[in-house]
């Protein structure tokens, strides 16, 4: 075996040019998919980032059916009581949680005096809500951030505050139904501007989780949804499962289950945008698997073909056909091989150039975000084992020629 490997790259050299050439096709393949890869990934998890650590949580619990009726923001399915008291005990248990939040999800109108609109509030506790979405104060266009408000204080949405006029420190009122259809007013001050991550049309406000109570005159604990951040993103679908099983199970004394509970993906927009840059992901391989298919086939076919003279007198002396299929197979494996390596080495190089000059982009009103290009050791080795992989089978048609030929044919090619 050590032989056909010396022979296989022995015959690559003799033809530098060509190997050489198609090497850095290779090459530029491998370089091309890892950077795409490691470029792609970043954003993406930077984008997820943006939107689960200023917003959403990474997991979201509610009662059954809340989310089918979100629009209309109910307080008829709110989680009530031991409900309360057996998420809470579920979250304790489990270790990959780091935070979690508990909202009151409202509409109510906006008045400033002059002129009235509706909003959505947010009810939150302050220093819960901070934990559980850590970028939330990065959001607060105007106004002071710290400690993100009191009772009595309310952050308005950009789109309400431009609309209408308001401003830091003005004086506005809410009104709300309850449950019971009553109706019921405070005033409020407005603590800062609020950037609406939904897009121009977001209408979210937040006001404090004491201050909702007493609008909507609920005196028992009583959430519309808790939301839960974890400690590594990577855990999601794991904690997800875990969640499911203790939670999704519970069942009402009429059959019907108590608790959904719902990843950022079955919430979020964004994740469309997640699933196509994957499968943006799957066809630049794909891509990658034609070239180290065409380029090595082109090669073996054109080795096949002016060496044929020199299979014929391997052959004739006695070489084995399982012997002539191995030495092309071979040569297409290390030409594979040297690709991979120095695509490799390049790939890694240049994430690590990026990662030093420290590139940053604008998305949105988002500004000076910085690109971190990351690669896992899973994903390069996946690359690797496929273009050689690609290679070898790309040189067994060529190769399968080679060693079925009849030696006496072959010795009389001109």
């Amino acid at each position: 075996m050590g032989n056909i490997f010396k022979l296989a790259a022995r015959n690559l050299f003799r033809y530098k040019r060509r190997t050489m050439l198609t090497s850095m096709l290779i090459t530029l393949g491998v370089v091309a998919v890892l950077l795409f890869i490691s470029i792609s990934g970043s954003f993406k998890s930077l984008m997820i980032g943006q939107i689960t650590d200023s917003m959403l949580g990474h997991i979201q619990i509610h009662k059954k059916g809340y989310l089918a009726s979100v629009d209309s923001l109910p307080l008829n399915r709110n989680l009530t009581g031991k409900q309360i008291d057996k998420v809470v005990q579920v979250l304790g248990e489990e270790n990959a949680v780091e935070a979690y939040s508990m909202r009151i999800r409202l509409g109510a109108m906006f008045s400033n005096f002059t002129e009235t609109t509706n909003i959505r509030l947010n009810a939150v506790t302050p220093t819960d809500e901070m934990k559980t979405a850590p970028l939330l104060t990065e959001r607060i266009l105007e106004g002071e951030q710290d400690g993100l408000l009191k009772p009595g204080e309310l952050l308005i949405p950009e789109l309400i505050a431009k609309g209408m006029k308001v401003k830091v420190g003005d004086g506005i009122v809410l009104v709300a139904n309850n449950k019971d259809g009553s109706v019921n007013g405070q005033n409020f001050m407005v603590r800062g501007i609020l950037e609406g991550i939904s897009g121009p049309g977001g209408r979210d406000g937040m006001v404090h989780i004491d201050d909702a109570k007493a609008l909507l005159r609920i005196g028992a604990a009583e959430v519309s949804e808790i939301a839960i951040r974890l400690k590594d993103i990577d855990q999601l679908q794991g904690v997800y499962a875990s969640l499911q099983q203790n939670l999704g199970g519970m069942q009402n004394q009429q059959g019907q289950p108590v608790f959904e509970v719902h990843t950022w993906e079955a919430i979020s927009p964004f994740f469309n945008i997640a699933k196509m840059i994957d499968l943006m992901t799957f066809f630049i391989k794909i891509m990658l698997v034609a070239i180290v298919l065409v380029s090595i086939m082109n090669v073996m076919i054109m080795a096949v073909y002016e060496r044929i003279n020199e299979i014929g007198t391997i052959s004739a002396i006695g070489t084995l056909p399982s012997k002539i299929l191995g030495l092309f197979v071979v040569e297409g494996f290390l030409m594979g091989v040297l690709g991979t390596a120095v695509g490799t080495i390049i790939s890694l190089v240049s994430i690590a150039v990026m990662n030093a000059t420290q590139i940053s982009f604008d998305f949105g009103r988002q500004t000076g975000l910085l690109l971190s290009p990351t690669i896992g050791a899973n994903d390069v080795i996946l690359v690797v084992v496929i273009v050689i992989a690609i290679a070898v089978i790309a040189s067994l048609q060529p190769a399968w020629k080679a060693s079925k030929m009849d030696p006496i044919t072959a010795l009389k090619h001109v």
